[in-house]
Parts: structure tokens; sequence; C-alpha cells
């Protein structure tokens, strides 16, 4: 069996994978901050961290999963001006920060769960660890790393030679205002808030005390803290979107590092950008400072799967960018559509893939995998295996429920064709149960059998037919 390898963003090249712990994954994704819904380019990255926790329970690890929920700290700037998303989303829509906290999460779980994508190990929030982020922060400033403004507690980024090394920052030319706006005590361009205060005179709804004043935690600080508490001083591998390489994941290294003195994440895997058209026919980076954002709620109320999302995501890599248009889902819905037509007799009747022919498949479908999760070329691999006819149905039907075990298509649940599915509708259960009898009968040349059980079917006014897709059926006519 081939080995993963993946592209990790530290090094900018393709590396094989292994575990710190042999058969162990500790992951780290970076979730949603939940002010407002989550639109299809925060799926797309998603989604991509779902191919890839699937492709690591496949090899056999056992992977913890976690998925912070930012439910304070992360302001309207990455400047560490402005507002906390969570109180400009509370103003706008009148209600309290907290409801606004639990609405959002809850319409992102639910989004999570339209798409088919594996629950994760752990959901941490930021707000039920406010006493490991000022620990941390308590940390940092024992080592000499921080230092204190009138707005808050800084990191000190001349403090870690190796800054600039992850996102290749130029930080000879990086000048104030251009990336981080040098405010008022700040020593250096770069250096970002551990813990701010709250303004004076004003209670904010989401508070805390702390050794150095009412206030409340930055962005970064929170994921370093809940990443350390569980799943240890070392990730095997961090997540998330590009957008956070520049700023959040090389201010959550700078900090994690000083603070332990040990690396932080061994692979570092970011999902590319979906881009949308503009009015000017350009395209840019879908984001949620533009209220005009699609959520996979609009897909579904114009008629689309959350199942064909998935598929258009399937049709670029996961690190590049990807194009977003109406004509594109269109187009993915087309082809889910035409693989499923073929895609749900064979599994219906799916038996055993341990032929040398479907055994080779299986390994053409992984090597794809494992080549940085090449996902275009393991689906191309799929409709390939489709047309082979030198395997039976049943083991196309095996193969297909082996290959969604990565892919998250559901083939096994989804609904089928109206009129499969009414045909189905009206099949007695205990002719339902005889079919992956039949299929492993044939599969195994057993005729004998399949005929006994084709038998049973036209007894009670069943018609099979065998085809290149698959077995179906019919009801006799009278």
């Amino acid at each position: 069996m081939n080995h993963l390898a993946f592209y990790n963003t530290a090094s900018r090249k393709v590396e094989p994978f292994s575990s710190r712990e042999p058969g162990l994954v500790r992951m780290y994704c970076c979730g949603p901050t939940v002010y407002n819904y989550a639109h299809i380019g925060n799926l797309r990255t998603y989604i991509f961290e779902d191919f890839l926790r699937r492709a690591l329970e496949y090899a056999g690890y056992k992977v913890i999963h976690a998925v912070n929920i930012t439910d304070v700290g992360h302001l309207t700037s990455d400047a560490d001006t402005g507002e906390d998303k969570l109180e400009k989303g509370a103003r706008r829509e009148g209600r309290s920060v907290w409801d606004i906290a639990q609405t959002y999460t809850e319409q992102f779980w639910k989004d999570w769960q339209a798409l088919k994508l594996v629950e994760p190990t752990l959901w941490p929030k930021a707000t039920d660890h406010i006493s490991e982020q000022i620990t941390l922060v308590q940390t940092l400033e024992k080592k000499g790393h921080t230092y204190l403004t009138s707005d808050g507690v800084y990191f000190d980024t001349s403090t870690y030679p190796h800054y600039s090394q992850f996102a290749k920052l130029d930080l000879e030319n990086l000048s104030a205002g251009k990336r981080v706006a040098l405010t008022e005590g700040k020593k250096n361009p770069t250096d970002f808030s551990l813990w701010k205060f709250s303004p004076t005179g004003v209670k904010r709804a989401m508070e805390w005390d702390s050794p150095w004043g009412i206030g409340f935690p930055g962005w970064h600080i929170e994921c370093s803290a809940m990443a350390l508490k569980h799943l240890g001083e070392t990730l095997d591998i961090h997540c998330g979107g590009t957008d956070h390489i520049r700023v959040h994941h090389t201010n959550e290294i700078a900090q994690s590092e000083c603070a332990t003195g040990k690396p932080f994440a061994r692979f570092w895997m970011h999902g590319g950008w979906l881009l949308e058209q503009g009015e000017n026919g350009g395209e840019g980076k879908m984001s949620k400072s533009n209220d005009a954002f699609v959520r996979l709620q609009t897909l579904i109320d114009r008629g689309y799967d959350p199942m064909d999302y998935k598929y258009f995501c399937m049709s670029s890599h996961y690190r590049n960018y990807l194009s977003f248009s109406w004509d594109n889902l269109e187009a993915a819905r087309r082809g889910r559509s035409g693989l499923m037509q073929k895609v749900l007799p064979l599994v219906r009747v799916a038996g055993q893939a341990s032929t040398p022919e479907a055994l080779q498949w299986k390994s053409r479908f992984w090597e794809a995998l494992c080549d940085d999760l090449n996902l275009p070329e393991a689906l191309s691999i799929v409709f390939l295996m489709l047309k082979d006819t030198s395997l039976l149905p049943a083991e196309k039907g095996a193969l297909l429920l082996n290959f969604d075990s990565i892919l998250g298509l559901d083939f096994k649940n989804q609904d089928l064709e109206a009129q499969k599915a009414q045909n189905a509708a009206t099949l007695p259960p205990e002719l339902m149960s005889l079919l992956p009898a039949r299929a492993e009968a044939r599969a195994q040349k057993n005729f004998r059998r399949s005929d006994e059980i084709r038998d049973l079917f036209l007894a009670q006014g069943y018609i099979l037919k065998d085809g290149p897709e698959g077995t179906t059926w019919e009801k006799k006519s009278s």
C-alpha cells in the first residue's frame, strides 16, 4: 500500500506523512468565527479537511480531530483594531452576543451535517477556555515575550527569530500601516495582541478579569491554548485556509513555540480560496464582509443538493483556487447525477472486491489520494473503473462503497432516481435482503444459487435484469 504524502506549507514541498505517535494523528483545524453564517468558501476548506480525515482513517490511523469555535476575540481587522466580530453581529441583529454565538454555531453544525462531514472528536469553544488562554499569556510573559500597552498585552515578535519564516515575510520592508498598523505603544509592525483591555468606561458583553486587567483574549491565542490543551505540544497536522498563513498561523506558531520550546505542528495544510465573480467581471475571494455571500442554504433553496457542491469541490485540487458560478455548479450537478445513475444500481448489489482486477482499481484510487489528496484524479479513476467490463457488478459496487469512505458522497444512502425509488419501495423486504446474496453468488460464479434467487423473485412477480451497471428489477405485468 502506498504511503500518504502531503504538501507542507512550512517547507513548501510535498513530504511523506508519518505521525509523531505510530497509528495516531493529532489534527487541529481552524473553525468558524460564529458572528454570521458560514459561506460556501468557508465550507470548501472544511470539505478538504474532511477528505484528509477520511484518508488518514482509510490508511489505518486513529485521528483526534479538533475544530474550534471562535466565539470571542476575533476583531474586524488583523491589525488588532476595530470591534470584536461577535459584538458587531450582536449590534447588527439587535441580540446578545451569546445568542449570536449560539445561533451561528448551530447553523454551522447544520451545514456540516448536510455535507455529510465526519464529526470532529472535539468542538472546543474559545469562551470555554479563557483560563487556559490567560495561563498561556502568563507563560509567555514569564519567558520575556510580551509587553504592555495602553490597550492590552502584546507579543513581541522580535523575540522570536523565526517569525518571518513560515509566511516568507519581508520584515525589513514591512512598513507600519501596510499589513499591521503601528498603533500607539506597539514596538514592531508585526506584534500582535494576546489580551485586549476593555475600553475605559465601557462594559463589554464578553469580558473577563485577568492579571493585567478586565478584557478579552486576542484571536490568535485561543487556537494555541486549545490545541495545546487537547492535542499536546506538537500537532501532527494543522489546517486552515490560505488566508490564515500570513497572520493567524504565523502568530500561532510564534506564541506556541515560544511557550513550549517545541515545534507547534509537523505538517501545515491549507485549502485554496473559492473565488466568485464580481460586478466588473473580475474574481475575488468570497468573504463574509460582503453581505451578498453565498450560503449552503442558498444552494439548497435553488434546488441543489449539498452533495452537488461537494462534487463541485472535487473538480479542483484543494490547494488551487476554485471559481464559483451558477453555471459551474450546474455542470457539477449534471456530473454527479450522471455518476449516481451508474452508481446506485451497483451499490445495491455490492459484494466483494477481492479479485486481482478489483484490487488493482483500489490501488490506483489510493495512489491518487497518496499524491497530496488528488481528488480530481481519484474521481477520474472512479469513472474509469465503471467502464471496466472485466469486473462484475458486485465488484464494482464493493469498490464504490470503498471509494466513498473517502469521497463522502453518501452512495449508500442517496435517494434513487424516481422510477428506481418507486420500484425499491414496492419490493418486499424479504426479496430486498436477497440481492446482496445473489450478487455474491454471481461474483463467485455460483450460477445455480443465482438462478434460484432469480426464480424466487419471479415467483413473487418481480423480474430481475442483469446489466453492465448492475441488477435492476421491475414488476411483472399481469
